[in-house]
């Protein structure tokens, strides 16, 4: 790793009071507290992903940050079937709560009232407008490219953009996240020229030895291109999750996806069988059938990091890349 000669300062790093403009996607059931503690160890945000998770989970991961200052996510629709997690969250005093894939109005209060900053995780220009309604105090434009759950259709790259015009445009000081498709220092730096304060990065620190994944999804992922994943609702559909229409989830091709990706009406007849299927595969490890939820910035991924070592490694490339793309003088 080499050596990283000062932070990235932009309005993301004074709201957040954190070095980096590098902030850990809250992955749910892969950001747990070890990697969260890791990235905020490194000068990043880490955030925990509490996702499907529980109370117990939620606490045990807490546990596993050790103290160090990490903030946590929800999938927002997730937490209106049990909003007794968000006060479990908030007793923790996380450094931000990030609400994703549904109305984040029946929360936001609470969360502002707890003197936390509430981070949206938005995909429209109509669901940043909301966003900002109820008092984000970041957004994070989530572009289709990232591994997991997206809404379908935008890029980060015109998204972005969009969105940072739509802040400035309304008056408001709003720091803008750039989410999906990052992965290294290029992608960090192309985010700041396209006006973002930072990144939002789920894949690249899925990849890290502190994430909550299995040595055989590493080892077959690593291996992966980018033109090897694909958007699907095959992995909701088996596992019984209850995801709104208009969302799919991005995960490397297996031969369980390509067999049932496309055949709705074949899977719908063959969901009890392969739910039991699905649930074997994941006990054993067999990743020819269980999810591997990574985006399109697999491709860049070739090893296995240490979480603090990947913040370091892309602020130093995003520093030489702004460095090395900087007009020369006329």
């Amino acid at each position: 790793m080499s050596e990283v000669r000062g932070p990235l300062r932009t309005a993301l790093t004074r709201r957040l009071a954190i070095r980096h403009p590098v902030v850990l996607a809250p992955m749910g059931g892969v950001a747990g507290g070890a990697l969260a503690a890791a990235v905020s160890a490194g000068g990043g945000l880490g955030q925990i992903g509490i996702g499907y998770g529980d109370h117990a989970w939620l606490t045990r991961e807490f546990d596993r940050a050790g103290g160090t200052r990490v903030g946590c996510g929800f999938i927002t629709w997730m937490l209106a079937e049990r909003p007794e997690l968000l006060e479990a969250a908030l007793e923790r005093r996380p450094a931000a709560v990030t609400l994703a894939f549904g109305d984040p109005g029946p929360f936001a209060a609470r969360i502002r009232a707890a003197g936390v900053p509430l981070i949206c995780q938005v995909a429209s220009a109509g669901e940043a407008r909301r966003a900002l309604e109820v008092g984000a105090d970041v957004l994070a434009a989530q572009g289709s490219e990232g591994g997991g759950h997206a809404a379908r259709g935008r890029s980060t790259m015109t998204l972005v953009p969009e969105l940072v015009d739509l802040v400035a445009g309304l008056g408001a000081d709003v720091p803008v996240l750039a989410a999906g498709g990052i992965g290294d220092g290029r992608g960090l730096a192309a985010a700041l020229v396209l006006g973002a304060d930072g990144a939002l990065i789920g894949t690249r620190f899925w990849a890290c030895g502190e994430a909550l994944v299995a040595p055989g999804a590493h080892r077959r992922a690593t291996r992966a291109a980018g033109d090897d994943t694909v958007a699907t609702t095959v992995y909701d559909r088996v596992r019984g999750y209850r995801w709104p229409d208009g969302y799919t989830s991005r995960v490397l091709r297996t031969p369980f996806v390509a067999r049932w990706h496309g055949r709705d009406q074949e899977l719908t007849g063959a969901l009890d069988r392969l739910a039991v299927q699905y649930r074997r595969a994941v006990e054993e490890e067999d990743f020819d059938v269980a999810q591997i939820a990574v985006g399109e910035t697999i491709g860049i991924v070739r090893d296995i990091g240490s979480a603090a070592e990947v913040v370091a490694d892309i602020v130093r490339e995003a520093s030489a890349a702004l460095q090395a793309h900087r007009p020369d003088p006329a």
